[in-house]
């Protein structure tokens, strides 16, 4: 579809607003939001939607932010769908004072950061860099990452929803925006109101590279393995004490490098140990499974209980117990019986003029718990790169693809249902 007039994207200019707000969420936080200053771009999107026209949006206690664009299709059988992204970034890097930098005209020379020219984005290091040739790319200024994870996608379906209202051509059903805290932190839905969005589908613009959509994702369990050792005195603990301490060392040192995230790729899984805190009488070690199996969850926390027996053989006063609870599930077992969702997904990118290509995430989404909820939710791309760190990276031009994808995806659903 041509539109009547060229689209004039606002993407740009949102995003580099919205990175410069601090939305780290935090983990130790039992808060939902974990952290208030989440709500302070939720407050900014809510503004921006009522001026655009959005006249429903709001933000709810929990720091989420709802919206509704309305059908403007003479088929009133469309079903409803929804586009998601989170607004918190990652607690792994700051993103307190986030300077972003907008590098015109990329031609594929490494990136030195600025504040920190020890800091320097490699085109070894980053291939997709080579995808970007011509176009401009967007960096942080080398102290906080950029907050591109995923703050493209919030932009992008923010621009999505300003060319929808401003291009009536654009035919599309009742469309629902939902914004989240605290993915970053595995609560992205907790308080989501799945019965307020009364969607039939949605979408993550949560992706990396342009053209991907991912359709399955790790199914993932958490472990936490307490032992409990003995204590003594150290001065007299000469065949007495077992220090906790030392027998969590010997289990860590223990698991096998190639069920570990440094030692996997593709489609294996890993046992992670993620923190370890206590003293020579207890210790807790953390730990997060991931498997693309269900079955193989189970089969990976044997892994840690049979290295920790072996490893408490050689201390016979001391004991251990290994609690696992489940995280999330594969969504791809939910979309398999939904088709229409991902294949329409692929059609709208064609549209927009991309390669679309099929992909599984070696993680998460706010769209698996949402596949679960009753809500099936793929992922598609938003652009962002090397997620979680200084090195982080957008281009305007992929953003720009993200929206069109957006607002054919609209359109195909209104073409075919």
């Amino acid at each position: 579809m041509n539109f009547s007039s060229p689209l004039s994207f606002t993407v740009t200019e949102r995003f580099l607003r919205y990175v410069t707000i601090d939305t780290q969420s935090d983990p130790s936080s039992s808060t939902c939001p974990s952290t208030e200053k989440q709500k302070d771009l939720g407050r900014l999107l809510v503004e921006e939607l009522l001026a655009i026209g959005v006249s429903d949006a709001h933000l709810d206690e929990f720091g989420y932010v709802y919206g509704t664009i309305p059908a403007n299709s003479a088929n009133k059988n469309i079903p409803v769908i929804c586009f998601c992204s989170h607004m918190d970034t990652a607690p792994d890097c700051s993103g307190t004072g986030v300077k972003p930098i907008v590098h015109k005209n990329y031609q594929g020379v490494d990136i030195i950061l600025p504040d920190d020219p020890g800091q320097v984005i490699k085109m070894v290091e980053h291939p997709d860099l080579s995808n970007q040739i011509g176009n401009d790319v967007i960096t942080a200024s080398g102290l906080t990452l950029l907050g591109a994870d995923n703050k493209a996608g919030v932009a992008e379906i923010m621009d999505a929803c300003y060319q929808m209202i401003n291009h009536p051509e654009i035919k599309h059903g009742t469309i629902r925006i939902l914004f989240t805290p605290d993915e970053e932190i595995g609560r992205g839905v907790d308080k989501a109101d799945i019965k307020k969005l009364g969607a039939y589908a949605a979408y993550t613009m949560d992706g990396e590279s342009a053209g991907n959509m991912e359709n399955e994702t790790f199914s993932a369990d958490g472990a936490k393995l307490i032992i409990k050792g003995v204590s003594s005195h150290p001065g007299f603990a000469r065949g007495k004490m077992e220090s906790a301490i030392k027998i969590a060392g010997q289990i860590v040192a223990a698991l096998p490098l190639a069920l570990a995230p440094e030692g996997t790729e593709g489609m294996q899984g890993f046992v992670h140990p993620v923190a370890i805190e206590g003293h020579v009488e207890t210790v807790v070690i953390d730990f997060i499974i991931r498997d693309f199996d269900d079955a193989r969850l189970t089969e990976h926390a044997d892994v840690i209980r049979k290295i920790t027996e072996k490893v408490l053989n050689g201390f016979p006063g001391s004991s251990y117990e290994l609690q696992t609870r489940p995280q999330y599930r594969n969504m791809k077992s939910v979309l398999d019986q939904h088709p229409q969702i991902v294949e329409y997904g692929m059609e709208a990118m064609r549209r927009a003029g991309l390669d679309p290509k099929l992909c599984s995430i070696r993680g998460g989404t706010d769209g698996s718990r949402l596949s679960f909820m009753g809500l099936p939710c793929p992922n598609i791309f938003a652009g962002e790169h090397a997620f979680h760190s200084k090195h982080e990276w957008v281009s305007v031009q992929d953003m720009q693809k993200a929206v069109l994808t957006i607002l054919h995806l609209c359109m195909v659903w209104e073409e075919r249902d």
